[in-house]
């Protein structure tokens, strides 16, 4: 019995999930109270109160259950360390493009992250994670551009933090506006329209 009221728990937990994620994209964070969630997901307030102290830990646990493309793939970046690291960061960055069209939870979870949230309050956390995500994609992408210059693959006059700067600017910008209408390009393809003529550019003629 102790188990199957555990396993009942987890599934309510879930479902609460679901439903915030479902409210939060459909109307936004501000304008959905737990009330709101606690009747799309057919339990009471207090069910609510049980898993979380308050929207904001409801709005964490949600983002903890999904893996946002840039962090998906940071993974698969750190283990591929091939001999040409503008590839390496090339790939990566269309890799996340992949994955954010080919991932409903993890897009759904970065539109409420990007577009439906105020960065205030309990609400903050969105934005220390994201500043997160920031550093360490500024960290990978800034050594593989070091090394790029050092095995004279890129220009030496080329700052690293600038160009991986850029990048991660290219990477955030495509998906936001591609977030305000799906059907208005094709990500992929736009992305390689972007990405591939600037690390061409960085890359050195002779190499």
């Amino acid at each position: 019995m102790a188990r199957r009221t555990k396993e009942e728990a987890a599934a309510t937990r879930e479902s609460i999930l679901d439903a915030a994620e479902k409210l939060f994209v459909e109307q936004g964070v501000s304008r959905t109270t737990l009330q709101h969630i606690a009747t799309e997901a057919g339990v009471t307030r207090g069910a609510i109160y049980w898993h979380f102290d308050d929207k904001g830990a409801l709005f964490n646990a949600m983002m903890d259950r999904a893996i946002l493309p840039l962090e998906a793939e940071q993974k698969v970046l750190d283990q591929a360390e091939s001999a040409d690291p503008l590839d390496d960061l090339r790939n990566y960055m269309l890799a996340v493009l992949r994955r954010t069209v080919e991932d409903p939870v993890a897009r759904r979870v970065f539109e409420i992250a990007t577009l439906k949230v105020e960065f205030v309050g309990e609400m903050d956390a969105v934005r220390l994670r994201r500043q997160h995500n920031m550093s360490n994609w500024m960290a990978r992408s800034e050594r593989r551009l070091r090394k790029a210059v050092d095995e004279g693959l890129i220009h030496a006059h080329v700052q690293p933090a600038t160009a991986a700067l850029a990048m991660w600017i290219m990477i955030d910008g495509l998906i936001r506006n591609w977030m305000f209408d799906p059907d208005g390009f094709d990500l992929l393809q736009v992305g390689r329209c972007v990405i591939d003529p600037y690390m061409d550019g960085l890359r050195r003629r002779n190499a």
